[in-house]
């Protein structure tokens, strides 16, 4: 947890699921030069005059170390060759805020969790919260679900709070909110669990989810909503990702998303990216 600004905020978790290695990108930059045989690694070596085993790739695979890569990077700024190393992360508590900055870099595999398919128990909350007309309700059953960055309860009562008055201003405009906010087969539920928003609630949590329900709804979530993504960017690419991010400059949050993605990048990646010192 960290405050900024006078809220606090919980930063975000990042696990690396796949990184292809730097094998492959010293192989890549030998057959621009032909020059295999100067290569400190036998596996490399040995592509000078036979095709690779599929017991000689998985040994290119675990290469942790290459000379004429260093010297690529660090020398002659040839970057081109470290886009063919990939590294897929999975990324958890980020905010919506930081989801519009993440992806105006480009070259990235993105794949992000959507509100369109998962904010159909928020939308139950609201449902049965008007069974008693109980905003109290709804603002207690999403806290629980730990659904901000932000971490103070009292300025998260807040944003809930202005997420069910945008919902309660939507119901009283949309003659036939209830249709559209649960699915045909629950609507019995409303009347059978009329007057008591804990049963409606689990009935409704229990029965068949309305299908793409944040098309209509997505309007009342904030920047400050976690949002998990699976990333997968090549080597360059992750390069400027931290040159840009993991600076002064940048928006505090994507901040520090870029050094946790950092601290779980091998050394054997940041050795060509990252200059030491």
């Amino acid at each position: 947890m960290e405050e900024m600004y006078g809220i606090k905020y919980v930063k975000p978790e990042v696990v690396l699921m796949q990184d292809t290695g730097i094998g492959v990108a010293e192989a890549a930059a030998r057959t621009c030069y032909d020059s295999f045989e100067n290569s400190e690694n036998e596996a490399i070596r040995s592509m000078e005059h036979a095709m690779p085993s599929s017991d000689t790739c998985e040994q290119i695979n675990t290469i942790e170390e290459s000379n004429l890569l260093n010297d690529l990077a660090w020398t002659h700024f040839h970057h081109s060759i470290l886009e063919h190393a990939n590294l897929s992360f999975l990324i958890r508590g980020t905010s919506r805020g930081v989801l519009q900055e993440h992806a105006r870099h480009r070259i990235q595999a993105i794949s992000v969790r959507s509100t369109r398919y998962t904010m159909s128990s928020v939308i139950n909350a609201f449902v049965a919260s008007q069974t008693t007309e109980d905003k109290e309700f709804f603002v207690k059953k999403v806290l629980g679900f730990d659904m901000f960055v932000t971490c103070d309860e009292a300025y998260n009562r807040i944003e809930i709070g202005a997420m069910y008055d945008k919902l309660r201003f939507q119901a009283q405009m949309v003659a036939n909110f209830n249709e559209i906010a649960v699915a045909k087969s629950s609507l019995g539920l409303l009347e059978e669990f009329k007057g008591n928003s804990e049963a409606l609630y689990d009935a409704l949590e229990s029965g068949k989810k309305k299908r793409n329900v944040g098309d209509a709804f997505k309007h009342i979530i904030s920047d400050n909503v976690k949002v998990d993504m699976v990333v997968t960017f090549n080597l360059r690419s992750l390069k400027n990702y931290f040159t840009l991010r993991d600076s002064g400059a940048a928006y505090f949050q994507i901040r520090w998303l870029a050094q946790e993605m950092m601290r779980k990048t091998p050394s054997k990646y940041l050795d060509l990216i990252i200059k030491k010192g």
